[in-house]
This record gives C-alpha cells, sequence and structure tokens, in this order.
C-alpha cells in the first residue's frame, strides 16, 4: 500500500498498486473531483508534486501530452507507484451521499423534442435516494456497460412515488438510446448506480455564477435552477442572500433548446435569474436571441469574470473552449470554473 497526501487540504489516503487513486480515495471517503471515471471529461485531473504515479488511458482532450510532462494526471485512470503528494481541489462533504445500485421503474416517457426523450424512472421506496443537483447516474445495461446520464431533477422535486427526470438524446446505433427511442416501454424494470460526479453547487460561496450549457448538458443545470430558487424561497431568516445566476443554453437550432418556454417563464418568476439562448447555425426569421457559439455570447457580455463561478456542461468541445477562453482572456480563476463534459461512447472510441 502506499501513502497519498493530498495538498492543500493535508488529507492523508493509501492506494494499493492495483486501484486507481480515485478509486482509493473514494473508499477512503476523500473527496477528489471527477465526472467520467473513465479518461475522458478531465474533470479529475490534479498535480503531481512528488512520487511516481503510472498513467493509465485516456483521451488526448482530457489529458494532453504537454500536461503529462509538466506533472498532471487523471486520477480516474492513474495508479501510485510510490508514495504521492497531490495538489487537488476537494470537494467538501462528498462522502455524506453513498453511492448505492437500485433497480428504478419507467414512469413516464415524454417527447421533448424530435430527438430528446424525458425519461422519469420511479425509485425503490424501501431506500430514500440522496443526491445533489446536477450529479449524475450510471444506467447498467444487461451486457455489462454503463451509460451515464445526469438527472434533470431536484432533490426536494421528486414527487410521489419519488422519481427522478433525465433528458436522453437519441445517437443512432447507441445501445441504450435506440432502446430509449425504440423498444422501452412504462412500467419497465432498469438499474441504476449513483449518485456520481462532483458538479454541483458549492454553497459555500457568495460570487454570481454562470450557467453554460450546450444540448442535453442543459439537465443538470435544470436541476441545479430549480435548487438554487428552492433554497432561496425555503431560507430562514439571516440566511446568505441569494446569489445571481445567468442562464446561456447554446444549441445548432431553436429545437436543440427543448425548454426554451420553461426557460423563460422561470426566469420571468425569478428577479435574479437571466436567460440567454444562443443559436449557432440555423435561427428563424424574427429570431431576438444570440447567434454564434455560446460561450461567446457569455465573454461578450462579461469580459471580466474575475469575481463570477462558472458552471459548464455539454459536448466537451464547447466545455473545454469555454474554460480556456474564460482563464486566459476574461480573468477567470481556474478553480471557479466547475464542468461536467458528455462524452459520448463514439466519443471515447474516437481516442
Amino acid at each position: 500500500m502506499f501513502r497519498i497526501e493530498v495538498q492543500p487540504a493535508g488529507l492523508t489516503f493509501e492506494s494499493a498498486p492495483e486501484d486507481t487513486l480515485l478509486h482509493s480515495a473514494q473508499l477512503a471517503r476523500v473527496g477528489l473531483p471527477y465526472g467520467c471515471q473513465d479518461g475522458a471529461c478531465g474533470s479529475c485531473k490534479c498535480k503531481v508534486l512528488s512520487g511516481q504515479v503510472e498513467q493509465g488511458p485516456h483521451q488526448s482532450s482530457a489529458l494532453s501530452a504537454q500536461e503529462e510532462a509538466e506533472g498532471w494526471i487523471l486520477s480516474c485512470t492513474s495508479r501510485a507507484r510510490s508514495d504521492v503528494v497531490l495538489e487537488a481541489r476537494i470537494v467538501a462533504g462528498l462522502a455524506d451521499y453513498p453511492v448505492s445500485k437500485m433497480p428504478v421503474r419507467v414512469q413516464a416517457l415524454e417527447r421533448l423534442a424530435d430527438d430528446v426523450m424525458r425519461v422519469r424512472l420511479q425509485l425503490p421506496a424501501t431506500s430514500p435516494f440522496r443526491f445533489r443537483a446536477g450529479q449524475y447516474v450510471d444506467v447498467l445495461l444487461r451486457n455489462g456497460d454503463r451509460r451515464s446520464y445526469s438527472m434533470a431533477s431536484a432533490p426536494h422535486d421528486l414527487g410521489e412515488p419519488a422519481a427522478v427526470d433525465f433528458h436522453i438524446r437519441h445517437l443512432p446505433g447507441g445501445a441504450f438510446t435506440d432502446h430509449v427511442f425504440g423498444a422501452m416501454k412504462e412500467r419497465q424494470i432498469q438499474r441504476i448506480e449513483g449518485p456520481l460526479g462532483t458538479f454541483f453547487l458549492r454553497d459555500d460561496s457568495s460570487k454570481p455564477m454562470i450557467f453554460l450549457g450546450s444540448g442535453t448538458g442543459f439537465a443538470p443545470l435544470k436541476a441545479m435552477l430549480d435548487d438554487w430558487a428552492h433554497k432561496a424561497q425555503t431560507a430562514e431568516a439571516g440566511a446568505p442572500a441569494q446569489r445571481p445566476v445567468t442562464l446561456y443554453w447554446g444549441g445548432r437550432r431553436l429545437s436543440d433548446l427543448y425548454m426554451h418556454d420553461w426557460c423563460e417563464q422561470f426566469a420571468a418568476n425569478n428577479p435574479l435569474m437571466r436567460y440567454v439562448p444562443v443559436l449557432s447555425d440555423s435561427a428563424p426569421e424574427g429570431w431576438k436571441g444570440r447567434t454564434g457559439f455560446v460561450h461567446h455570447a457569455v465573454m461578450a457580455d462579461f469580459p471580466d469574470l474575475s469575481a463570477h463561478e462558472v458552471y459548464a456542461c455539454g459536448v466537451p468541445i464547447m466545455v473545454d473552449s469555454a474554460r480556456a477562453d474564460f482563464t486566459a482572456k476574461c480573468g477567470l480563476p481556474a478553480d471557479a470554473f466547475y464542468a461536467d463534459s458528455f462524452v459520448s461512447e463514439a466519443d471515447k472510441a474516437k481516442g
């Protein structure tokens, strides 16, 4: 066993040579940040200050050769080969939400767009499911594969019986999405594992927030918006003031913004929330929203992001471009950018 120290928090845990650093941290209830757990998104990136680490397979978009040369690793696919000192952010309270496997029942199916299905999964009545708005679950397929989907529901709004919403986009040829858009029926049983991921609001901050989404990357942002509004409505006297939030949601065409009307109504009901829709390809006649790349709209409105936090979710190219441009050109601190990249199995296969 090797001793792993995480700075600047000063936390330690042990890691066996065959285990990834992330898995060992999870067993020790040390909250290292993570996302896909598959070397594809880069959310678990941290730096080796001392010691030897063997970096496992990963996508170059998640960890470049230059970053590797500078000592950066992905904890989800790397293994210790000696005692190690890491530099990494710690996510407080992550161990308070235990990960478990459970059966769920398809309660409802609703087309939100031609290629987006709202899938509502009923949770077991015997064991309460605790999670943070923004997290995801793995759907466990019969052949042993997994598919990750963010929850579009906030913890306070699961209904009776308790159920969680997902926004699933059809990827033709996809093992699970073909099933969702073809053979899936109400009352079918699925198995899931969760909650997973460290994409959720940091409640210890008072900074104004930018929510940035593309396509079905809106799903966890919707959950976070619902949670944000609920906490403000139920806050006790003397609680910190609600933080303002601006939602930027981008798509190629208007149908990609499949809950556009919901966003407009939500903004109308919440004075501290602003909604900015952005279309990159074909804007309809009379379109009064923005056009172009969605993260460019943020940069035009907020040339100085030094006092903000950004929560971004969507395709990797959008997330990676936003991270690079916001930190390099808009003064956003690197540790104020929280992200969840939607990496498909096809993306992973490209390497």
